[in-house]
């Protein structure tokens, strides 16, 4: 249960997140390139809409199917994923925790007693790092926790175990 971290405080669901499972998820960030390949704004609508798209397409052309029916329509790099740096934009799961409009505060608890507190509308551009050269962080871990910009990516906050919103 040490790689559990529950999000509890001024939420409308309480979540317990296991970055144990996050690296087959699509979400994922490549911190090895992240903060050095220039970054470029994505509207969410509009990628939504261009997803949408490509599904209705598809399924005008070839007929409605279930992914995945063919083994080539998923790929994944099980090299990358043996090798990869991995990270987790933190604004998914408060944002699935419904945070309370009179909130304004995330408080980050770690194992040594420790806390950091930051502005709400800071930590959703947070990152949580929960692999390193494709090995779980194990040691100092769950998960470090990096700014949006990079800034401590050499000094990360570590040993995070749980997330308070206040």
């Amino acid at each position: 249960m040490e790689s559990i971290i529950p999000i509890k405080g001024k939420v409308k669901y309480k979540l317990t997140l296991d970055p144990s499972v996050w690296i087959f998820d699509d979400r994922r960030i490549d911190l090895k390139s992240y903060f050095t390949n220039p970054k470029q704004e994505e509207d969410e609508d509009l990628k939504y809409l261009f997803n949408m798209g490509k599904h209705w397409s598809r399924e005008i052309m070839e007929g409605a199917t279930f992914p995945p029916t063919l083994k080539t329509e998923r790929k994944f790099d099980r090299q990358g994923m043996k090798t990869g740096t991995f990270g987790m934009e933190i604004k998914y799961f408060l944002n699935h925790a419904e945070i309370e409009k009179d909130a304004n505060t995330i408080v980050f608890e770690c194992k040594d007693g420790s806390e950091h507190a930051f502005p709400i509308e800071e930590a959703y551009k947070f990152i949580f790092k929960y692999s390193q050269d494709g090995k779980p962080l194990t040691e100092d871990g769950p998960v470090h926790l990096i700014f949006g910009d990079g800034s401590n990516v050499d000094n990360p906050i570590k040993n995070i175990s749980a997330i308070r919103v206040e």
